[in-house]
């Protein structure tokens, strides 16, 4: 139904376009059979008789068949101009080329994330990831946030992130995550909540500020909930009582000051050290990189795990290390680097020009 007025816009442009057709069919025939013109000439007669240029002179026959051409186009031919001249002026043209364009590239999109809001929280996770060459689409109906995404060439629909046709145009239900960052904490809750019933396997983090809105974000589908303000609080105390810890875990996840990040891995089942202790994956020997922890698949825990504990497919490691040898690990067990900003997807170069 939005596009409505776009669907009868383009009925009137192919029923003029029919009709212009039909109308220099007719002037070529008359040509043909008044002057005996060639089907060239013909064209040529007729082009220049709509347009009120008269090509050559014409016998007494085609001078009133020019007229009559004259009276019965003309008025097609301004009604055509006006049209294309408006839809221009108005740029209805190109609002729909950009959606379109945009709906065919989105359509390509796999494993991407969909980031729903794009205020002060969401435009800092938007470069984030951005920044790390993962593809993303943006969902807000604000003007300044769809032209922030313009500037850093962001995919995004201009559109309400609570409507359910929405969150398919993203590509929910192919995407490998979404963030839901609005600022009502209603409306998050309820874009969870549609967004885990179009796709159950999609990790969802949203954001809580109020009290008690993390259990009912949770309850909508949620895997993880953060609430702004409890984790300010918490990082000034941590600032003010760890210091150097906190400046030291900040700067290593950023990735920025430092040669050395903290990054995560889950091991595929074709891993070459699956079932196999971590003395013998010799994972520190080979690529100078710390097991911190490991996350089983069904959600424990391991801090500080000893070299006799066994990796299963589908633990979560969590390793620190130099970038570099971090890369090269990353390449080695899923063919890519966790931080390439080549990635293999497809995220298309143009896409923060279109809406």
């Amino acid at each position: 139904m939005k596009n409505f007025g776009f669907s009868n816009r383009s009925r009137y442009a192919a029923l003029l376009l029919a009709s212009l057709f039909c109308l220099f069919l007719f002037g070529m025939s008359g040509y043909i059979v008044v002057e005996k013109a060639t089907p060239l000439e013909a064209l040529y007669l007729t082009i220049g008789t709509l347009t009120t240029v008269a090509p050559f002179e014409l016998s007494a026959s085609g001078r009133l068949f020019a007229i009559f051409l004259i009276i019965f186009g003309f008025g097609l031919l301004a009604a055509t101009a006006a049209f294309i001249g408006n839809m221009f002026m108005d740029g209805n043209a190109l609002e729909l080329y950009r959606r379109r364009k945009v709906r065919r590239k989105l359509q390509s999109f796999r494993d991407h994330y969909v980031i729903c809001g794009h205020g002060q929280m969401g435009q800092i996770v938007t470069a984030e990831l951005f920044g790390k060459g993962l593809p993303l689409v943006v969902i807000d109906n604000d003007e300044n946030a769809i032209l922030r995404c313009r500037e850093l060439g962001v995919a995004h629909i201009k559109r309400d992130a609570m409507e359910e046709e929405n969150l398919i145009e993203a590509g929910v239900e192919r995407a490998k995550g979404l963030i839901s960052v609005v600022n009502r904490d209603a409306d998050n809750v309820f874009i969870v909540l549609t967004a885990r019933a179009l796709n159950p396997d999609m990790f969802i983090c949203a954001r809580a500020s109020s009290r008690g809105v993390e259990k009912k974000l949770f309850r909508a589908g949620a895997n993880h909930v953060v609430s702004p303000y409890a984790s300010a609080a918490m990082r000034i105390t941590q600032n003010i009582l760890r210091p150097t810890i906190t400046d030291f875990l900040d700067t290593a996840i950023s990735g920025k000051g430092i040669d050395l990040v903290i990054e995560e891995l889950e091991i595929p089942e074709n891993a070459p050290f699956v079932e196999k202790s971590l003395m013998e994956a010799n994972i520190r020997n080979d690529f100078d990189l710390i097991i911190v922890a490991i996350k089983r698949a069904d959600g424990t825990r391991i801090y500080n795990p000893s070299s006799l504990e066994l990796v299963h497919a589908r633990d979560t490691l969590v390793f620190i290390g130099p970038q570099v040898n971090m890369d090269r690990f990353f390449q080695k067990i899923d063919g890519k680097s966790r931080n390439s900003k080549n990635m293999n997807h497809e995220a298309p170069a143009e896409q923060g020009k279109e809406e």
